[in-house]
């Protein structure tokens, strides 16, 4: 059997979907680039439509001919934005430029939007629990969650002693708070569930195990145990029981 110091802290909330969480599995620099690309894909569309003999349309009027274009400004860019959306749209280049455009465009959009669909899935279904605090690194590079220990027992006496870096600067900042130091068990893992994440108890391993599978089974365990130990049972040479 192993034990050692270890790290509890109050159960997080799970983080619920926002409004915007359908934007999650695209970061924002991606949504930016395709909000630039969407634009400059449509003015390129405009620019080689206007200059493109086959996209225009001649038609006899009683006032002369008439020559019409169907890619405005505006129809690029319900084009673009259509085939983005995979809707499709009333209009489709003529010319061969404005079909490599188009072209590009659709096999880009394929991707995005193949990436954005396999992704989305896992953020929408994945209710992910953020941790502040991960391990004893954690708790001594940061003030905002304080940490304390049972007073006057043997993991107080452990900071207090300790020469390593990371326990040493963290029992500076206990000794510095003495408030944080409890006078029992019940107190330290009363102030956990009480603290709303911003207070953290140094308590044994197996006591740590113990309390979080009971209820209200608000509290948990991070990071590895500190000052590890193991402790076997001694039996007689030759004994049934080993």
């Amino acid at each position: 059997m192993s034990l050692g110091i270890s790290i509890m802290i109050k159960k997080p909330m799970k983080k619920k979907p926002g409004v915007f969480s359908f934007m999650n599995p695209l970061s924002e620099e991606i949504w930016m680039c395709i909000i630039f690309a969407y634009v400059g894909v449509s003015v390129v569309l405009f620019l080689v439509s206007r200059f493109s003999p086959q996209e225009w349309k001649y038609e006899e009027h009683f006032m002369g001919p008439n020559a019409s274009n169907d890619f405005s400004l505006y129809n690029s860019l319900w084009f673009s934005l259509g085939a983005f959306m995979q809707q499709g749209c009333d209009i489709c280049p003529r010319s061969i430029s404005g079909r490599i455009v188009g072209s590009v465009w659709w096999f880009f959009t394929l991707i995005i939007i193949s990436s954005y669909t396999a992704n989305l899935a896992a953020f929408l279904t994945v209710e992910r629990m953020v941790t502040p605090i991960n391990s004893a690194d954690d708790l001594a590079k940061q003030t905002e969650v304080e940490y304390g220990t049972l007073m006057y027992s043997s993991t107080q006496e452990f900071f207090r002693r300790s020469k390593i870096t990371v326990y040493a600067r963290m029992w500076e900042f206990m000794n510095s708070r003495k408030h944080v130091f409890v006078q029992s068990y019940e107190e330290g893992i009363r102030r956990v569930r009480e603290s709303k994440g911003k207070y953290a108890f140094l308590i044994e391993s197996t006591k740590n195990d113990y309390i979080n599978e009971r209820q209200p089974c608000d509290t948990m365990k991070v990071g590895r145990n500190l000052d590890a130990k193991g402790y076997g049972v001694a039996t007689p040479l030759g004994s049934n029981i080993r």
